[in-house]
């Protein structure tokens, strides 16, 4: 399994969020203007103050060139530049705080998840000191990794090049995470790692093939 050695930890730059009814609806965080927070929603521009609302999306936080906003009752971070982040009109936040795994015949923690928003398939690795992907799944997922501050990492093959950065959501089950680290590599890896940057956020235990992560407080 990959330990990632990690030299720099930085804030990837956009995210976009899109319905999937036909309500769709698409939500960027695009700038920031003084106090005010520049949403481009459905296609039209918005300057929000925290607190205020547009067409169904409230601002909760901006600074940093991070916004956090709030539609249907459902929290998420917005990073300038990201790639899309799909997201069901009306869908309700996921509210568990626990997953539970069960080892394949191989004896490995497998799980279906979502990188903000997009499916994805996870191997849970303790060795990984962050949650790692490969170059092509980053593509894949939309990812601005190309422009990322770079690291090196140790794998099994000796020290490759990496680059950080910062995941606006990871799902696994029921249970997202916002603002996870991870590092993007050029190895070709079967599903991503889902390293130390996530799982530090739980409490693990293990009864011999059943795995529980549940999220601290």
């Amino acid at each position: 399994m990959t330990r990632a050695c990690l030299r720099a930890l930085a804030c990837a730059a956009g995210v976009v969020l899109s319905a999937g009814s036909a309500l769709a609806q698409s939500v960027q965080f695009a700038g920031q203007m003084g106090a005010k927070a520049l949403l481009v929603i459905g296609g039209q521009p918005k300057a929000l103050a925290v607190g205020e609302s547009h067409a169904g999306v409230k601002l909760l936080s901006a600074q940093g060139g991070v916004a956090e906003i709030e539609r249907d009752g459902q929290r998420l971070t917005l990073l300038l530049g990201e790639a899309p982040v799909a997201l069901a009109a009306g869908a309700p936040a996921a509210a568990g705080r626990e997953v539970v795994l069960s080892a394949d015949a191989a004896g490995h923690f497998v799980a279906e998840g979502a990188v903000n928003g997009r499916a994805t398939r996870f191997l849970v690795d303790t060795g990984a000191t962050a949650v790692t992907l490969s170059q092509t799944e980053a593509d894949r997922l939309g990812l601005d990794w190309r422009r990322a501050p770079r690291a090196q990492a140790t794998t099994a093959n000796g020290a490759v090049p990496a680059s950080v950065i910062t995941l606006a959501s990871v799902r696994v089950g029921e249970v997202t995470v916002s603002s996870v680290p991870a590092i993007v590599l050029p190895a070709q890896l079967p599903y991503i790692l889902l390293g130390n940057t996530f799982l530090s956020r739980f409490q693990m235990r293990r009864d011999n093939d059943v795995m529980r992560l549940e999220l601290k407080p």
